[in-house]
């Protein structure tokens, strides 16, 4: 099968497209012919090593955790899913080796859902990562209908997402952005408000009781202004600020869940759910999706084209 590999550590430059052996295919997980494959930050993060102390990496090393296709074979005891079953995945397995970035992956039927109908390709593969990371966030922090969440970088892969899951769970979204994205939050259903000095007293007058749950998406202190603003300082959840849970708040680090998936599957057929997709690349072209992504600020998801 042709692969995006890395023999070691560093930028987009050591990302090689190659020839790789077919993956073996456990008993609790199915063969995916790859269609397309998200391309996230952690996807980077990962090849430039800055995971090394947090997971077991091996190399060569295939890159990827999202990824939407057609079930190839199944494992034998992968009673979830049929040959030629149109699947969606977060494929994040125990140890980092055998990733999305290829034409064929062996993903556990824990990692999966199915694809929903209403999604392309390009937004399904999208979809697992980000669209689990809010999703999670808004759990964690126990959003409910009527409740007023603020969304950090809410114009951005996962943010985007998160507005439209509490939106579709019946709540008042205050989005930070750039003003250039506020008219897109505006057709996401959020309220935008811009981000930088002043962001506190910005929200207080769109929310002069507070907010009651913040989600972070950015870090760079947001967590700090979430608490200046919310009626309960501990329902904030946060991505990427280390310290949030010495603040009182809460880390989330996204989980496989077929269930939480499926959900955002339903979400999708409802019509209440989209994946904006901010560009695609051929598979051959990884490097370049890597350094798009690396750059900021995109508009929704970056996609790999694999078949």
């Amino acid at each position: 099968m042709k692969a995006i590999i890395t023999n070691s550590y560093g930028g987009p430059e050591v990302l090689e497209y190659t020839d790789q052996p077919d993956p073996k295919v456990a008993p609790d997980a199915v063969l995916v012919r790859v269609k397309t494959a998200g391309v996230n930050p952690v996807d980077w993060k990962i090849v430039a090593g800055y995971l090394d102390a947090m997971m077991h990496m091996h190399f060569p090393l295939i890159p990827g955790w999202d990824v939407a296709g057609v079930v190839e074979a199944v494992g034998v005891d992968a009673t979830e899913y049929a040959v030629g079953d149109e699947v969606m995945g977060y494929v994040r397995k125990d140890e980092v080796q055998h990733g999305t970035f290829a034409e064929l992956v062996s993903a556990p039927v824990r990692t999966l859902a199915r694809k929903p109908v209403a999604l392309s390709w390009q937004q399904a593969a999208g979809l697992p990562l980000a669209g689990l990371t809010a999703y999670q966030a808004l759990k964690r922090v126990g959003t409910r209908q009527g409740e007023t969440v603020l969304a950090h970088a809410a114009a951005g892969g996962v943010g985007s997402l998160a507005v439209q899951i509490a939106v579709a769970q019946g709540a008042r979204v205050i989005g930070t952005a750039s003003e250039r994205n506020h008219e897109f939050l505006r057709s996401l259903g959020a309220e935008p408000v811009s981000y930088g000095d002043g962001l506190a007293a910005r929200v207080r007058e769109m929310a002069p009781e507070g907010v009651d749950v913040a989600v972070d998406f950015v870090g760079g202190g947001a967590v700090d202004v979430s608490q200046e603003v919310l009626k309960d300082r501990t329902r904030v959840a946060s991505v990427a600020d280390g310290e949030v849970k010495a603040k009182g708040g809460h880390m989330v680090w996204v989980r496989p869940d077929s269930a939480d998936l499926t959900a955002l599957g339903d979400l999708a057929e409802a019509g209440k759910l989209t994946v904006p997709v901010d560009a695609t690349f051929p598979l051959s072209e990884a490097a370049e999706a890597f350094r798009r992504n690396m750059a900021g600020r995109t508009r929704g998801k970056i996609v790999l084209d694999v078949s």
